[in-house]
């Protein structure tokens, strides 16, 4: 009996050190990311590694939180183990396994579902914050009228195309001439589904049900999918003619 105490006490600092040891892994994979984040001087790329990672290191993070409590779950019950014996002590296991699974399932849907809200707001954030020139000069952001003035054929024909939703921001030095475009793929992003309000609302395909001419528009099928509520919907978008794709 004294030698199943000692074995138990030892089993219990143990994992009461890995539990330590996971929370700390969590908030240094936290400020990992952040740090990246803060390296980043380019506003552009800054969105860029954001929206490519922020999530994922979120997770990771969940991840060893979880494992966290269940190491502490595992140091738990100690006096009903010394006193009745090795088959609790195989039952607590059991349980604190179980608990681990469950959490991973449920915060694995709560990261899916509801972070990317939180990620949207600080990409839009990223997307808006005044740009400074190599001059030092705060850049002004142009306006979709503004904008076409200075871009070239093709990324017009990009914007126009409604094929994939590609996007362009440009940035301006009204005091030098200096600019900047920067490209934005959309269709990349979850939107907001009008049928749950989560941010799970994804393009799957896009079909073009209308082949654009010289002389007349096409029209693009975009076929989205909700990750969360499985709705689906279908929307038009207009395409523009060959004549004012092309240079």
């Amino acid at each position: 009996m004294e030698l199943e105490k000692d074995f138990v006490l030892t089993w219990d600092h143990y994992m009461e050190l890995g539990g330590a040891i996971c929370i700390v892994i969590s908030i240094l994979i936290l400020l990992y990311h952040e740090y990246k984040v803060m390296q980043i001087k380019d506003f552009k790329e800054k969105y860029d590694y954001v929206n490519l990672n922020e999530v994922r290191y979120f997770w990771y993070a969940v991840i060893a939180i979880i494992v966290a409590i269940g190491f502490f779950a595992n140091s738990f019950g100690t006096e009903k183990i010394i006193t009745h014996g090795k088959l609790w002590f195989y039952v607590r296991l059991f349980i604190t396994a179980s608990f681990i699974v469950i959490g991973y399932v449920a915060f694995y849907s709560m990261v899916r579902i509801y972070y990317p809200h939180f990620v949207e707001k600080r990409l839009v954030k990223l997307r808006n914050m005044p740009r400074i020139s190599p001059a030092g000069n705060e850049m002004r952001k142009l306006s979709e009228e503004e904008e076409d003035a200075h871009l070239n054929a093709q990324q017009i024909a990009e914007e126009a195309s409604g094929v994939h939703a590609i996007d362009y921001d440009v940035w301006l030095d009204e005091k030098t001439g200096f600019k900047k475009i920067e490209k934005y793929e959309s269709y990349l992003h979850a939107e907001q589904c009008p049928n749950c309000g989560f941010y799970t609302f994804k393009i799957t395909s896009e079909v073009l049900a209308e082949k654009p001419t010289e002389t007349a528009g096409g029209i693009l099928i975009k076929h989205y999918r909700c990750d969360y509520c499985n709705h689906r919907e279908a929307r038009e978008t207009k395409l523009a003619a060959l004549s004012k794709n092309v240079a």
